[in-house]
């Protein structure tokens, strides 16, 4: 499938990079000013919905630029033209809801950096696609970085073979811990931020009972703490994965570095014997050696694999508004 498409044309913009081939992020504008309103991108969107969706494999991200998509309600119109069902995002970061199937991105403060994550990948079934919309671009900062996947784990099978593969065959553990809303510690600063909601929030249910049935229900076990504290253990869980269609290539699907010998959050193997730390300092120069980031502009929208992709957020002066959309 060639990127030549009638409906779209493809520009440039600063940050982008060449890997394996293909550009990341493929940016797709009107293909001539008159036809940057919304309904031509709705319609080109349309007659060429195939064709768009095997871009978002081929490039694994794809950016929208230089169309008039003003709000919520304009994104979730787009979304809704390629009929993807709709997957509830579970997790700490703390969002709200704006309209139908749309939510604003993490609401971590931000002044934080939150780190590269394949959105949901602790959770039995997890988002493909992620959509992010730019509806208020941040005056500094505040990009999106995004992580081919595969070539972290290329880079990590080179320098460290043997001890990706003894991680790989013996698995992954995490433990997260979640305090309650009554906690007087929870605006404190090793909660507050993208790891700061309550498991009350994060489950929906203020029951104990209930909140461990749902935790269970996404393959964790639950510990409870003093003060009301829900600690929830994952694994094993996988080092790499191959998903279908991308190549074969062996993605880095985990959250080793950003869960590992933190305050509210461990990584270890499975069997309980910790991972090197010169590993996973090095695994952390990795992933940012191989980011890959843009500013963003009002009205834009970004299409991420999120198989294929880790993605994270830059610290910005306010305001910044994105807003995001997770898909089966």
């Amino acid at each position: 499938m060639e990127y030549s498409c009638t409906d779209f044309k493809v520009g440039k913009c600063e940050g982008e990079k060449v890997v394996d081939g293909e550009t990341m992020p493929l940016v797709l504008q009107p293909p001539e000013s008159k036809k940057g309103d919304f309904e031509s991108l709705l319609s080109a969107l349309k007659r060429n919905k195939e064709w768009f969706e095997e871009m978002i494999i081929k490039s694994s991200a794809v950016l929208l630029r230089g169309y008039d998509v003003r709000n919520a309600e304009d994104f979730n119109e787009i979304i809704e033209v390629f009929g993807w069902d709709d997957i509830r995002y579970v997790g700490p970061a703390p969002r709200t809801h704006v309209h139908k199937r749309v939510w604003t991105a993490n609401e971590g403060p931000l002044s934080e950096f939150i780190y590269y994550h394949h959105e949901m990948v602790l959770i039995k079934e997890f988002p493909k696609k992620l959509v992010l919309f730019c509806e208020t671009p941040p005056p500094e900062g505040g990009q999106t970085p995004f992580v081919p996947s595969f070539r972290i784990t290329e880079r990590m099978l080179e320098e460290f073979p043997e001890a990706v593969e003894e991680i790989e065959s013996k698995g992954l553990k995490y433990t997260f811990t979640a305090l309650n809303n009554k906690d007087t510690s929870f605006s404190s600063s090793s909660f507050s931020s993208m790891r700061g909601r309550s498991w009350e929030d994060a489950f929906g249910t203020s029951d104990q009972a209930e909140a461990e049935r749902r935790a269970k229900a996404l393959g964790m076990d639950v510990e409870w703490l003093p003060n009301d504290r829900m600690k929830t253990i994952l694994g094993p869980r996988c080092l790499t994965k191959v998903f279908d269609g991308r190549r074969g290539r062996r993605m880095w699907f985990n959250t080793l570095v950003g869960m590992y010998g933190k305050t509210h959050s461990s990584a270890m193997m499975a069997n309980g014997e910790e991972i090197p730390e010169n590993v996973v300092k090095r695994c952390e120069e990795i992933i940012e050696e191989e980011s890959i980031q843009f500013d963003w502009e009002k009205g834009d929208v970004l299409f991420l694999d999120n198989l294929a992709l880790l993605h994270g957020r830059r610290p910005s002066l306010p305001p910044r508004r994105v807003l995001v959309v997770t898909c089966k």
